[in-house]
């Protein structure tokens, strides 16, 4: 369990930060970065559940709990547990991406097939929902990009992706299962 007793610090007023193996980085670094922006898509959940129901609430709750997961699982560049450390090191996991998988699927039996790209708009919720989606989807870009110079988990990149995958789907469903979506016309004020 976590104890804050003490918002401010002052250990970061150097402009560095320490990650979850108490190692110190520059603010700026891509890991910081990456993590960094799955917390802002986190924020953007928060948004996003102001306006939805039931059903979607639950699930954007579940996605809000994994992706601290996933904050944790990045703020850790090294793979391994500390052998001092209590704690197991926290990662994301196949079935975490599964239930993404499932739950995609279970919403695309409500949808019918798309014959335009869409934009993003149609309900409040819809609307958040994209933002949603733009913001996972720079929070994967990231941490594909930490990837390749750094260990980054496989599963945390695969949940990124299907994350947004999600996303864009319940943004249909938001959208009275696709009827309200807001369609875009090539060249439409030309």
């Amino acid at each position: 369990m976590v104890v804050l007793n003490k918002i401010y610090t002052k250990t970061g007023d150097d402009g560095e930060t320490a990650l979850g193996n108490g190692s110190r980085v520059a603010k700026h670094s891509l890991r910081v970065t990456a993590y960094g922006t799955v917390d802002e898509t986190n924020a953007t959940v928060g948004m996003a559940r102001l306006h939805a129901d039931a059903e979607m609430d639950s699930w954007l709750a579940m996605i809000q709990n994994d992706l601290f997961d996933l904050g944790a699982d990045l703020c850790r560049p090294d793979m391994e547990r500390d052998a001092d450390s209590p704690y197991p090191v926290l990662r994301m996991v196949d079935a975490q991406v599964a239930r993404l998988e499932a739950e995609i699927d279970q919403m695309t039996g409500h949808l019918e097939s798309l014959r335009s790209f869409i934009l993003p708009g149609g309900s409040a919720l819809a609307a958040h929902l994209h933002l949603c989606r733009t913001v996972s989807r720079r929070a994967e870009r990231l941490t594909v990009e930490l990837a390749t110079m750094e260990s980054v988990n496989p599963a945390a990149v695969k949940y990124l992706n299907r994350l947004s995958d999600w996303f864009f789907q319940a943004s249909r469903i938001a959208n009275e299962n696709g009827k309200n979506d807001v369609l875009w016309v090539p060249g439409k004020n030309r």
